[in-house]
């Protein structure tokens, strides 16, 4: 708490301060987990590297705790009626982790416009509970299921419009895959390999717009901006469903501790809309089946540190982290909630 309430009161400070601008400095970027927040001089090239790991833990219906038994005995499974499909759900997530490896490159055209590109690697990990038959609360046993690969790649621009604000639009292009399958255990004790439910999938299937801007400025020791970036889906994939459109929002502030060194405190809101549509391979009595139960609104806070080499091979080099929990959220549910997030990172311009 000291050091959120010591950010804060620089912030304040600072905001009476000079402005000055040093390309060098640990704030000169925004927090880690902040994509396309600046751009870079004419001919600069910039290369990183990403990793970040969200893990998710127990169930939500919008802002309520629900348990497992609550959800089997109380949440109607949408596709009661076909073959096998108990009224109720049977299977119920309890836990989740995903890891993103990001590569990214930046190039500045000119002082106005830098191009970025980024590859994602991604790896799904998710727990589950059987219930035993079509109703009642008896355990059968659990299964976790996996998924991992190539992502979505992205490609856009960067246009800084003045010294304080940069306009950013993107491209989405779906090279990860939407047909991922894994081995499950149904309530009736079969073990079948189906396609995995809308969470464990490694893309979007569809084109998405990316657009996006940002606020940035600095003073003596401190640094402050915000971003608004969105996802725009364009149309309906090949599986006849499409994720829902995303408005993130943040705004942050950094210290500079000494030249090499600065700490940041991070505050973001997500609205993330439901899917539309539905594929018609993904058939299951679990929550994460339904394209009703996707999507929500999210608070979080995240603290940060980030590292600059200042001479020698090490100069231009930056080694950042950041973690952050959720302080709300309302899901579309039941849904895993989200219970931390860690980012770690390497950026090296030249």
């Amino acid at each position: 708490m000291k050091l959120i309430f010591r950010c804060l009161a620089v912030i304040a400070g600072a905001l009476l301060s000079t402005i000055v601008y040093a390309q060098g400095r640990p704030d000169s970027h925004a927090p880690i987990g902040v994509m396309g927040d600046h751009t870079h001089a004419k001919g600069e090239f910039m290369v990183s590297y990403r990793y970040m790991r969200m893990t998710m833990k127990d169930n939500l219906t919008d802002a309520d705790d629900i348990s497992p038994v609550e959800i089997v005995t109380t949440i109607p499974n949408r596709f009661f009626g076909l073959d096998g499909q108990p009224p109720t759900l049977r299977v119920v997530p309890t836990e989740m982790t995903m890891d993103m490896h990001m590569l990214g490159v930046m190039y500045a055209s000119s002082d106005r416009l830098t191009l970025m590109g980024m590859v994602n690697i991604l790896s799904f990990g998710m727990d589950h509970t059987t219930y035993q038959g079509g109703m009642g609360t008896n355990v059968l046993g659990g299964f976790t299921t996996e998924s991992s690969g190539l992502g979505d790649i992205s490609i856009g621009g960067l246009f800084k419009i003045n010294d304080y604000f940069q306009a950013n639009l993107g491209i989405s292009i779906p090279t990860g895959s939407i047909e991922e399958q894994d081995q499950i255990l149904t309530p009736m004790n079969m073990e079948p390999t189906v396609r995995l439910p809308y969470p464990m999938q490694l893309g979007s299937g569809t084109w998405d717009l990316l657009p996006g801007v940002v606020y940035f400025q600095k003073a003596e020791s401190v640094s402050w901006g915000a971003q608004v970036r969105g996802t725009v889906r364009l149309g309906e994939n090949d599986n006849e469903f499409s994720y829902g459109n995303k408005v993130m929002t943040t705004a942050w502030g950094a210290y500079r501790l000494a030249s090499w060194l600065s700490s940041s405190l991070r505050f973001g809101f997500s609205a993330i809309n439901g899917i539309d549509g539905i594929d018609p391979e993904i058939v299951a009595p679990v929550q994460t089946a339904n394209p009703d139960f996707q999507g929500g609104h999210i608070l979080d806070g995240h603290l940060g540190v980030n590292l600059i080499g200042q001479s020698g091979f090490l100069k231009g080099q930056r080694i950042s982290a950041e973690f952050g929990i959720p302080f709300w959220q309302s899901l579309h549910g039941p849904q895993l909630q989200t219970t931390s997030v860690l980012t770690l990172g390497w950026q090296y311009a030249f």
